[in-house]
């Protein structure tokens, strides 16, 4: 399928043609890259957006459990739901579990709902490296919410926020050993924390939790892009349904104050601009992957091996010849 067709496809709704198109952007194929370029063109000239949200959690707090709940709320709403799920990749195989659809089962049957899980290939923040590509897919197929589950929490996880309009953490209820666990940099980024399995015997916990992170978020965080009372913490409970609906009106109320005020198409145009260092900067990297650089690189690899050069020097002559090319 040639890709102005494949875009046409994928504009007009076609799921299938949407799961061949984010295939296509994953693939790291030379031909494959260029021609998914052109189809993300041509799926972003649509013009569509989406609430882009990001959601990260510590292990075991339910983030499927809540993804599933919420996604099934928000479907009833009469909204169309895409959730971009990245699974970890073995740092030696490569492989990756990819079982999302099967603890999502509920929402994986909605005709309203697409859940793409796809590999974190090793990249920093579990965020799949073609993610933010997946997503402009996602919103040219006419998705109103795209959900992005990333597969833990700390310091890495930031990225999500260069590629989302929200940045959602989970949380369960636990002391304040928990607290110190969470790393400052994505409780910086946080713009709201959700306390979930915040039900039966939990409950109490959850609204000790709560009062925990909300005062840690005004201690870490002031931003002028925040209405007031954001960033919040709020509990929420994804087995019973409950908080969800409030967490959504909180959401859109925060997306809302950030368009009228300018925040949003700044925030999308930074987030562009970052991407744009990021593709340079992976492009320069690819080159070392290609001979003749390749081909110096195991020299000089093995020569610091040796103990012939320090991994300094070996950098800087390596660097040198590469400008030189």
């Amino acid at each position: 399928m040639e890709m102005t067709e494949l875009a046409t496809a994928v504009i007009a709704g076609d799921r299938r043609a949407l799961a061949r198109a984010i295939t296509r952007v994953e693939s790291a194929r030379a031909d494959h890259r260029t021609q998914a370029v052109d189809l993300v063109a041509q799926a972003r000239a649509a013009g569509r957006q989406a609430l882009r949200i990001g959601l990260s959690g510590t292990p075991g707090v339910g983030k499927s459990t809540f993804i599933e709940a919420f996604g099934m709320m928000l479907v009833a709403q009469g909204l169309r739901v895409a959730v971009l799920a990245v699974d970890p990749s073995s740092a030696r195989s490569g492989g990756s579990i990819l079982g999302d659809k099967t603890r999502m089962e509920r929402l994986s049957r909605e005709p309203a709902a697409f859940i793409r899980p796809s590999p974190s290939q090793a990249q920093m923040g579990g965020v799949a490296r073609r993610t933010r590509e997946a997503v402009a897919l996602c919103e040219a197929a006419g998705f109103d919410v795209v959900l992005v589950e990333t597969v833990g929490v700390g310091q890495s996880e930031t990225v999500v926020a260069e590629i989302c309009d929200l940045f959602i953490l989970l949380l369960a209820p636990a002391g304040g050993d928990e607290l110190q666990g969470v790393k400052r940099g994505i409780m910086e980024m946080a713009d709201m924390i959700l306390v979930n399995k915040a039900d039966g015997d939990l409950k109490p916990a959850a609204m000790r939790t709560r009062a925990d992170y909300a005062g840690a978020l005004h201690l870490l965080r002031r931003r002028p892009q925040d209405p007031e009372g954001f960033p919040k913490a709020v509990c929420v409970s994804a087995v019973e349904n409950d908080g969800l609906a409030e967490a959504w009106a909180d959401m859109q109320s925060l997306a809302g104050w950030r368009r009228d005020h300018g925040h949003w198409h700044s925030r999308r145009a930074h987030q562009a601009r970052h991407w744009f260092g990021e593709e340079v900067r992976r492009g320069l990297l690819s080159v070392l992957d290609r001979e003749p650089a390749k081909g110096a690189m195991a020299a000089f690899g093995a020569r610091v091996e040796a103990g012939e050069l320090s991994p300094e020097a070996a950098a800087v002559q390596m660097l040198a010849l590469v400008g030189r090319r």
